[in-house]
This record gives structure tokens, C-alpha cells and sequence, in this order.
């Protein structure tokens, strides 16, 4: 390894820029981006970016580990003043985000660059309102949305016909998929009937599912206390325990599940569609693997949380403003979108990415990348906690909701203690 490979080496695990390497650009951007496995998109994309404006460098700083982590980099950065100048937060934590950091003028109202593009009118060619509202905070556009998944499922259609049901129609209630997946566990002791990882999934993502998919809420907004503590988050406890009892899941955390899907020993699993290509690759020749979306009890008023990120501004320098305002209308444009969507699987943020000229032609080929953007319609914020501890939440409500799947304690209690352990936190 050369001297100059082992600094620029040392330079990325620290976060740092080494000097030189924008090479004769006017503007410098700080960026950081969460998750190591994006660089994947990250930097073709920047490449190009930059390529087509010469006087704008992108520098990425090492990539945080995950949503978690980067949202605690940045919160101590604004401490120390030393902010990115872009940051791609996680939509669970964007509002927690602009919370600490705008009243110390610290983030950037997009307001300001949308109204320079045409106002309203740029906003509804490029995005729906719901996918606008994953960057939004009490109403204001702090970020465009970058990357979107909601859950969906994988099915080993094989298993699916051998236990009487038909993969290309599968349930559209838990009531149904649950039947199902008992017909698929007695085929075999080996099997499981399917996986809702839940017990072992790092975020509270899924648990918000079964609240949304019924028209609930996590918070009641006027007393600032949980929403589900009634039938919606009874029945999401009942459903949980009946995944096992019924359904015939394994308790493994979710790469396990994963693993033991790709083998063919379980009918059916919920996870998001940036697992595609990596499930197609575990599945390889085994058996047919099928997509399908997110049951939705209430056909009405029902939902999915949006997992992913929005590009936000942090830096207050003008001309550096206006360089990242042309990099999150080039990151969240049709083009960055169509890039990301067959690199990663996520559903397009902007809505001219599904039109033939990008996505349709690759969608045709690959159904089941095409099955999350489906969902786009029902995709709804993926919510936090006041009191910007929504880390902790979930994972003491992860422990309580693996107490009713264990059958250790009932629906009932369970949802009791994970009503108030959740409202002691949000004081």
C-alpha cells in the first residue's frame, strides 16, 4: 500500500477530507450519508454529479454505521460547529433533528430554493404529497426525499402451491396470510409458515406497520401520549402472538429469518424491498420467489411506514447553499432515481422515475423490484417520539413485544407495560 493509499485510507475511517481532492472546484461539500452499503450509490452518483458541475466537489465523510449513529454524529457536530453541509437523516429522526438544530439556525427551510424553481409547481412534478411530506416538519420542507421502502413480502411460491394457495394472489389480510402459513407449516416439520421479524428487527419499522395498517397513530398529537393503547395496539399484540402460534414462525432475528428463507424452510417473510436483490441472490435456483404488498386491514384509512432518508442542508453559507440545493435536485431527480431504484431496490421518491424513459422497461423485467412501488399511495411517514429518545423506545418495547411472542405474557399485559414504559420515555 502506497503513503498517499494509506492516507486517503485513514482519512475515510476518521471522517475526514484530504486536501487536493476536490481539485479545482469553487464550492466544497461535506456531505455524510448513514449506512457503509449506500457508497454503493452514493459515489457513482456524486461522480456523475460532479462530472456535470465542475465547480462543485462532493467529500464524503465515512459513512455512519446507521440512522442511529448518524443522528448522534451530527447532534454533536452542532455542538462543536462543525456540521456537514448536507446530511441524509433518517425520516423517523428528522423531526428530533430540526427540533435541536433550528432554533440555532443550524438547518435550512427549503422553502426559499423551491419557490426560485417554480414553488408548488416543482413539488408536484417531481414528487406526490406524501412522498414530499417524508421531509417535511410542522409543515416546512427541511429535506427532499432520497430513498423509500415500506414492507412487502417475500414468498416462496413453491411452498405456497403445495400448501393450496396461489402466489400471484396472495392474502391482502394477516387473517388470511396467517391460514395460509399454517397450511405451509404442516407440510413438514422442517418449515416454518413465515417470518415477521419483529422480535430482532433494529427499528420499531414493523411494529409501526401493524399500528398503521389499521388506521392507527403512534402519538396522539393533542396529549402527547401513545395513540394505540385500545384495540388497534391490542390487536397488533394478538397478531405478533399469533405470527407463532399459528403462523408457525421461528423466533430468529431478522438475518437468521432471512437465511433460512433463502434455503426454503419458510413460506413467506415481511421485509423491505432493499433486501431484493440480496434474497434473489440467497434463493438463487431453489424455488420461485414472488413479491407481494402489505396487507392492509383498513382498505380506507390504512397505511405503510416509509423507511429511508431525505437530504437536508445544514450549512448557512450562501454559496454553499446554493451548490447542495443543486445536489439534492440532482440526488432526488428522475434520473439519480432510476440509478438508485436498480442498484437497491427502494421505490422511486420522484414520480417521473416510474415513466418509461427510466424505471417501466426494468420494471417489466423485474417484478418483483416493481411490487414496493405499488405502495407508494398508502406510504406514510415513518413517525418518531416526542423527546428524542425513539431509539430507546423501541428497543424496550422490542423486549416487551418478544415477552408476548414467547407467550410470557398476554397481548393484554404486554400492551399495557409498553403503553406506559413508552409514555414514561416521551416525558
Amino acid at each position: 500500500m502506497t503513503l498517499s493509499t494509506r492516507l486517503a485510507a485513514g482519512a475515510l475511517a476518521l471522517g475526514l477530507v484530504l486536501p487536493g481532492a476536490a481539485g479545482a472546484a469553487e464550492v466544497e461539500l461535506q456531505v455524510l450519508y448513514n449506512l457503509p452499503g449506500f457508497t454503493k450509490f452514493h459515489q457513482p452518483l456524486a461522480d456523475q454529479f460532479m462530472k456535470d458541475n465542475p465547480d462543485i466537489a462532493i467529500n464524503f465523510l465515512a459513512p455512519a454505521a446507521g440512522y442511529n449513529e448518524g443522528q448522534q454524529q451530527v447532534l454533536r457536530a452542532a455542538v462543536t460547529g462543525n456540521l456537514p453541509d448536507v446530511y441524509f437523516s433518517g425520516y423517523n429522526l428528522t423531526a428530533e433533528l430540526v427540533g435541536r438544530l433550528a432554533p440555532r439556525g443550524q438547518i435550512t427551510d427549503l422553502a426559499p430554493f423551491i419557490e426560485a424553481e417554480g414553488g408548488a409547481a416543482f413539488m408536484d412534478a417531481n414528487f406526490t404529497q406524501k412522498m414530499a411530506a417524508l421531509g417535511q416538519v410542522d409543515g416546512r420542507q427541511y429535506g427532499l426525499p432520497v430513498n423509500a421502502s415500506s414492507p412487502i413480502i417475500y414468498v416462496n411460491a413453491d411452498l405456497v402451491r403445495a400448501a393450496g394457495g396461489d402466489p400471484d394472489a396472495m392474502p391482502d389480510t394477516f387473517d388470511g396470510l396467517i391460514a395460509l402459513a399454517a397450511k405451509i407449516d404442516a407440510l413438514d416439520p422442517r418449515y416454518a409458515g413465515m417470518g415477521y421479524d419483529i422480535n430482532g428487527w433494529p427499528d420499531d419499522w414493523l411494529w409501526q406497520a401493524l399500528i398503521f395498517q389499521q388506521g392507527g397513530q403512534l402519538v396522539d398529537a393533542k396529549t402527547g401520549t401513545v395513540a394505540f393503547d385500545g384495540e388497534t395496539g391490542l390487536e397488533a399484540m394478538r397478531l405478533v402472538r399469533r405470527f407463532v402460534t399459528e403462523g408457525g414462525q421461528d423466533l430468529l432475528d431478522w438475518d437468521q429469518s432471512r437465511q433460512q428463507f433463502g434455503a426454503g424452510l419458510t413460506g413467506f417473510i415481511f421485509s423491505t424491498p432493499a433486501h431484493v436483490q440480496t434474497i434473489e441472490a440467497l434463493v438463487g435456483e431453489r424455488f420461485e420467489l414472488t413479491t407481494a404488498t402489505f396487507p392492509i386491514a383498513d382498505k380506507t384509512a390504512g397505511g405503510v411506514p416509509t423507511g429511508g432518508n431525505s437530504a437536508v442542508i445544514l450549512t448557512q453559507d450562501k454559496a454553499r447553499q446554493d451548490a447542495a440545493w443543486k445536489y439534492l435536485k440532482w440526488i432526488t431527480g428522475p434520473e439519480a432515481q432510476n440509478q438508485i431504484v436498480r442498484i437497491t431496490g427502494y421505490l422511486p421518491t420522484n414520480k417521473m422515475a416510474t415513466g418509461a424513459d427510466y424505471l417501466a422497461p426494468y420494471y417489466a423485467e423485474h417484478p418483483n423490484v416493481e411490487t414496493a412501488s405499488r405502495q407508494a399511495d398508502r406510504s406514510w411517514p415513518w413517525a418518531g417520539y416526542p423527546g428524542g429518545d425513539s431509539v430507546r423506545i423501541w428497543r424496550t418495547q422490542r423486549d416487551i413485544i418478544g415477552t408476548v411472542m414467547r407467550g410470557e405474557a398476554t397481548p393484554q399485559d404486554g400492551l399495557k407495560r409498553l403503553v406506559n414504559e413508552t409514555n414514561a420515555l416521551m416525558q
